[in-house]
Parts: C-alpha cells; structure tokens; sequence
C-alpha cells in the first residue's frame, strides 16, 4: 500500500508539458505511479477541481541564521516552497573564529537587515568551520529542505582577519587559503560559493562588505578549486557599475573554474536597459560553452513602508526621530497629537538619497488586503494626492495611521522604470535567466519577497491586466525544474515516478496573498515582516504532508540536503 495517494488533481507536472488530469501514489518519500485509479493509500487527498505540482524551488533565499534557530522556514515554506537555498550573496556564519562572531552579525545585520540582539542571541555557534556548520544544521528537523553555499565574506574574514575586513587585495596565500576552505564546504555538502560586489551591503555603521572589490585572481583560485573537485556553483550579485569590464571579469572567472555561475539580475532607473545587456552577454557566453545563469524576481525588488518597520517616510525627520525608540503603541499615540504631527510635517529628511527612496510620491503605493504588486501610476501617494487638493507627506501620514499605525505602503526600487512591469516579463521569458531572490530570511523588517513565488502563479498566469502573461505550465517549471536543476538538485522538481515527492496541492482560483504583516517571533522577541497566502491545500515534502490549509501539520521532514543529487534512472 502506497504511504499516499493524491487523487483526482489536475496535473502540472513541472516539465512545461500540458496538464493532465491523474492520481499520484506516494511510498518512502518517492513519486511511484501516477495513473487514473490508483489503489487506496495508507492516507489520501482529494484534489479534485485543483492544481498539482511539484514543490517549488527558490536558490535565493538567506536563511542561514534562522535555520540554525527554527525548524519552521517560514515564510517560503508558506508559499509553496520545499527547497531553498541559502548562504547567498556572499554573507553568512561559516566559517568562523570565537572571536570573529561579532564581525560576521554586524555584516549580516546591515546587509539583511537583522537586528544585533536577534542574532547574538539566536545563534548557538555551535561550529567553527563550514563542515561544522553543516553538521549543525543536519542535527535539526525542517518543514523544507536546505541546501548552502560558502559565503565569500566569512571566508575572508577567516583567513584575513581585520586585512579581509578592510577590503584588503588578497595575498596569494591567503586566496590559495580560501580556495582550500571552499572546496572543503563543497566537499562537505555546499552547493557552491557566492560573493558580492555591490557597494549596497554593508554593516549598519556603514562599512563595505569585505568581499566588494576582491580581485580577480582571487575569485580565479576560489574558483578553481571548485573546478578541481567538479562541484558546485558560483554566485554573484555586483552593481556593475563599468558593465563590460565588469562582466568579462566575471566570465573570465567562470572559464577558468569550469563551474556555472548565477548572476543578480535588476532594472536600475538609472540604467534601465543594461541588464537587457547583461543578459544579451549571458546568452552569448552560453553559445560559447561559458555556463552562466541570471537570477531573477518576478516582481519589482521593493520595500516596504510604515510605522512599525524599519523605514517610513519620516524616518530621518528629526521630530520622528525623537519618538522612534518608543513602543509602538506609544509612537503612534504621540504621532497623532496635532502639534507633532505639524512639526513633523514641516520638516524634511536630510539625506536626499534616502529622501529619494523614502518619499517619491509618485512610486509610492498603499498595498491593501490583496495586494497588487504592479499598482499603476493614479494608484499613487502622488497623484492620490493632487486628486484630493493634499500635499502628498500629509495624506502619507494619515495613511500610516490607519489599522492603529500598522498599515504599509510599497514603495517599488528596481525592475520598475517604466512603471509596470514589462521588463520582469521580458526577465522571466529570458531563456538564460532562473527565477530566485526570495531573500525570505533577509531584509526582515523592511520586506517579504518569498511570496514573490506565489505571483509567479497569481500575477503572471492568472491576474495582470496591464501586460502579457505566461501559460500555467510554463510558469511551473521557471519555479521548479528549472531552479532545481540549476543548483545541481534533479531529484526533483518534476512529478514523475521515481522522483521525490515533493508536491503542491493548490485551488488556483482561490490563491491569494494576504498583506504583509509584522510579527515579533524571533529570538529575543525580534521583528519581521512575513506573507502568507490562501489557496495552498496541501504542501508536502518527502513525501509527508507539512502544511494543511496553510496550518502546520507538526511534521518535520525536512533535512540538510548535501551536495548535487542525480535525476533517478
């Protein structure tokens, strides 16, 4: 008798191919038969009149510190997701000296946007190399499974120490000494190695992440070593301020290494066409026998305003300022006291950049219930406001102070020039582009784009009125098959026997996301904003069911996933 058998659902099965209707047998965590009437299994769902697909994959997603507290990898396991993979951009705790800890949390609580005290008291250190840190995370259960990377940044604070922090050029020792603990975490079960070079990260004091202006010599012998063993990827995230020299750099790198390499894919307003450039160079590379990969969102990469997160658009102004320390519930009481609410106003931020990304009205949206994550132009603070006779900070601050100061608003940065969403279209049907940058355990408390999954299926198959959108098979496999197979895991991903049964059970004209909302549930009652969606009937991985209904089944099978997995024969 089969442990499970799902029955009846419409079949998505991960490859493109079309639909069909079937029912699914389960037994020790592998797909065996899918065919119409299948014998009875141990348990049963009926997904009659709904959608099956595989787990979903996302290969960006910063859980590196939350998995070393917390079973649950929320919010992507929410979204339908059962993989992930961390240790991205670079960042990350492994491996580490005792007395480095300190540097490596203030990295990542600038870079991710993870409070100190969160940090400092969640995580057990309970390692000191990478292969520490892996047996560390393979000690606890999960409602996903977790693949890594080795983090360039802690590599070369390992090895330089206050020379690696001080962006230093590597000697070549110390990169043959980095090359050898990156081939080691490889070794031991890391899916690759990643770096940054964007002038983005950095600690919260302002200091650059150490790995920004690594030479290339140095990412060659990293490299290297990782072609010498034949395993793993590597991946990049870099602003690419000088595009070609840039990016011939980095091609260089993955010639040498003889390993494929993922790059950050954005829309930057200032140069709204150079990724159209990067990816062009990509596609030619590929042509040439260079594996390289862009990794993009399928949304706009945005954040998220309000009153009880990081940032608002009062943030700098010196009387916000002066109440910022308060408990919520007493900021938001002296908030609508007319007199500071008029001092507040008539003030303005300082730092124009942050002014910029804080409060331009006209790319400045409420986001309510249902969120919409292509808002056109009238749906804008700006022009909200000119309709209404207001100044634009004025119907901010009131829009804030709705559902007792926890309302958001959304505030989109990249892929958004033009004000819609075309160039993600074009991102995403870029046959040399994966779909990625969930950063769910990232940038906790300024946005939530692990349900960026979930618009994958919402926004581009079922719901954009002000574009093209894809077919839902197609859509499928860009978030599974497609990832899984680029992070060297072709164990799944697909629903076909013999591969893992990883699945999603979805009533897709119910899938929805919920709002945003603030939640106080990491160590030392530390903030995040997450997401959850309705419509996900079932999410079940290896086989077990780990959510019903969007409520946690209490199981945990989950594991460590350590290195490349074969496709079963």
């Amino acid at each position: 008798m089969s442990d499970l058998v799902i029955r009846h659902g419409t079949i998505v099965d991960g490859t493109g191919a079309a639909s069909y209707e079937a029912d699914i047998a389960v037994k020790d965590g592998r797909i065996t038969t899918i065919g119409p009437n299948l014998p009875r299994g141990t348990k049963e769902i009926d997904a009659r009149g709904k959608i099956v697909t595989p787990g979903f994959v996302d290969p960006h997603s910063h859980y590196d510190a939350q998995a070393t507290w917390s079973s649950r990898i929320t919010p992507s396991s929410w979204n339908g997701v059962t993989t992930t993979l961390m240790g991205n951009c670079g960042v990350g705790f492994a491996p580490c000296h005792p007395d480095q800890r300190d540097m490596l949390v203030k990295l990542m609580e600038g870079v991710e946007d993870i409070p100190e005290v969160v940090l400092t008291e969640g995580l057990p250190w309970n390692w000191t190399s990478f292969p520490d840190y892996l047996n560390a995370l393979e000690a606890r259960p999960y409602d996903l499974d977790i693949a890594t990377q080795v983090p360039h940044a802690a590599l070369r604070t390992y090895v330089m120490g206050a020379r690696g922090l001080a962006r230093e050029p590597a000697t070549q020792a110390d990169s043959d000494a980095m090359a050898r603990l990156a081939a080691e975490g490889v070794r031991a079960g890391a899916l690759g190695f990643s770096t940054s070079r964007s002038i983005n990260h950095k600690t919260k004091a302002g200091e650059l992440i150490p790995t920004l202006q690594a030479e290339e010599a140095e990412l060659t012998t990293i490299g290297q070593a990782l072609g010498a063993i034949g395993a793993g990827w590597l991946q990049v995230i870099s602003d690419f301020d000088d595009a070609e020299r840039e990016f011939a750099m980095l091609r260089r790198v993955t010639a040498a290494s003889g390993r494929g390499m993922a790059i950050t894919i954005l829309q930057r307003d200032s140069k709204p066409e150079e990724w159209r450039r990067v990816t062009g160079w990509i596609a030619e590379a590929n042509a040439e026998g260079v594996g390289m990969l862009g990794q993009v969102l399928t949304r706009a990469t945005g954040i998220l305003l309000g009153f009880e997160i990081s940032q608002n658009p009062f943030i700098d102004r010196p009387s916000y300022t002066a109440l910022a320390g308060l408990p919520h519930a007493e900021r938001i009481a002296a908030l609508r006291q007319p007199e500071v609410r008029a001092r507040i106003l008539s003030e303005s931020i300082g730092d124009e950049v942050l002014a910029r990304r804080v409060s331009r009205w006209d790319r400045i949206f409420p986001l309510h219930d249902r969120p919409d994550y292509e808002p056109a132009p009238e749906h804008s603070i700006a022009f909200r406001a000119a309709r209404e006779g207001r100044d634009p900070a004025d119907l901010a601050y009131d829009l804030l102070l709705e559902k007792d100061g926890k309302a958001i608003l959304y505030r989109p940065l990249s892929n958004y020039t033009e004000g819609n969403l075309d160039s993600v279209h074009d991102m995403l049907a870029h046959p040399a582009t994966i779909v990625g940058l969930g950063d769910g355990g990232a940038h906790v408390g300024i946005l939530c784009d692990s349900s960026a999954i979930t618009t994958m299926l919402t926004h581009w198959t079922r719901d954009r009125t002000r574009g093209a959108k894809f077919g839902l098979p197609w859509a499928i496999r860009r978030v599974t098959s497609d990832s899984a197979a680029a992070i060297g895991l072709h164990d799944r991903g697909v629903l076909k026997p013999g591969f893992k049964a990883d699945i999603n059970v979805i009533d897709y004209d119910r899938l929805a996301l919920h709002a945003p909302q603030v939640v106080y549930d990491l160590p030392s009652g530390g903030r995040r904003v997450i997401q959850k969606a309705a419509g996900y009937e079932a999410t079940i991985v290896s086989g077990v069911p780990v959510y019903r209904e969007g409520e946690a089944t209490g199981a945990l099978p989950g594991r460590l996933i350590r290195g490349a997995k074969s496709a079963p024969i």
